[in-house]
C-alpha cells in the first residue's frame, strides 16, 4: 500500500486573511510545502466548530475514509512539487492535531486506514495530555492526543468522535514570521521539544482555528 499523505486541507477562513499574514495565495487556496490549504471561507464556520475550524481534508493512498469521525475524502491527486517558502517564511506544515476521548480506538482506526502509526507517547504532556499517537503523512505529522479524564467525563464519556483541533506551521525565520502577525502573535520562545522554538497565533488574528509556528530545528518524529 501507498504511504497515506495530505492532499488538501480545507479551513473555515477567509482567503484575504491569511493572504494579509504574508502567506502567497492564489483564489482560494494556497500551497504551504506540499500541501495545498484552501480557505472555506468564514461563513462556514458553523459547519466546522466541531472540529476546530477544520472543514475537513482530503488523503492519498488511503484504505479507506473511515478516520473514527474526522472529516476525510480521498484523493488521487498527484503531490505537487514543494512550494518556495512563503514571504513570511513559512515552508511547511509541521503537523496536525486531532484530539480522541478513546486514543486507543482512534489509533486502531487510523492504522486499518493505511495511516502509518510511528509511536505512542504515554507519560503527560506539559499541556495536560496523557497521551499522544503520531502518524507519518508525508512531510507533516497528525498528533492525536487522549483527552484528559476530566474532559471525557465533563463530556458523558468515549462514545464520541475524533476531532480535529489546530495545527502548527514550520517556519524558516520564526521572528519574521511573528512579525508579519503583529500584535496577533505571542513571542517567541523555547518548544518543548529540545532544540527548537515556538510561538503561537493569538485568536485576535481571526483565524478559524489554533495555530502554531515552529523551527525545523531539533528533535521530530522520524
Amino acid at each position: 500500500m501507498a504511504a497515506v499523505t495530505i492532499d488538501e486541507i480545507t479551513l473555515a477562513d477567509d482567503p484575504r486573511t491569511w493572504s494579509a499574514f504574508g502567506f502567497e495565495v492564489c483564489g482560494d487556496r494556497c500551497l504551504i510545502g506540499t500541501v495545498w490549504v484552501r480557505f472555506a471561507g468564514s461563513d462556514t464556520r458553523a459547519l466546522a466548530a466541531s472540529n476546530g475550524g477544520l472543514v475537513g481534508w482530503s488523503l492519498r493512498g488511503l484504505g479507506n475514509a473511515s478516520l473514527d469521525g474526522l472529516p476525510t475524502a480521498a484523493s488521487e491527486s498527484a503531490p505537487p512539487d514543494c512550494a518556495e517558502p512563503h514571504e513570511n517564511g513559512v515552508s511547511a506544515i509541521d503537523h496536525v492535531v486531532a484530539v480522541s476521548p478513546d486514543l486507543d480506538r482512534t489509533a486502531a482506526a487510523l492504522q486499518d486506514a493505511g495511516l502509518d502509526l510511528r509511536r505512542v507517547r504515554e507519560e503527560p504532556t506539559p499541556a495536560g495530555a496523557p497521551r499522544q499517537a503520531f502518524f507519518r503523512l508525508g512531510e507533516a505529522i497528525l498528533e492525536v492526543v487522549q483527552e484528559p479524564d476530566e474532559v471525557i467525563e465533563r463530556h458523558g464519556g468515549t462514545d464520541r468522535a475524533a476531532h480535529f483541533w489546530g495545527m502548527a506551521l514550520l517556519s524558516d525565520e520564526i521572528e519574521r514570521t511573528a512579525s508579519r502577525f503583529g500584535g496577533h502573535c505571542s513571542e517567541v520562545r523555547d518548544a518543548v521539544q529540545p532544540g527548537r522554538r515556538i510561538a503561537t497565533v493569538k485568536r485576535s488574528a481571526g483565524l478559524a482555528l489554533p495555530v502554531a509556528l515552529m523551527t525545523a530545528v531539533g528533535e521530530a518524529v522520524t
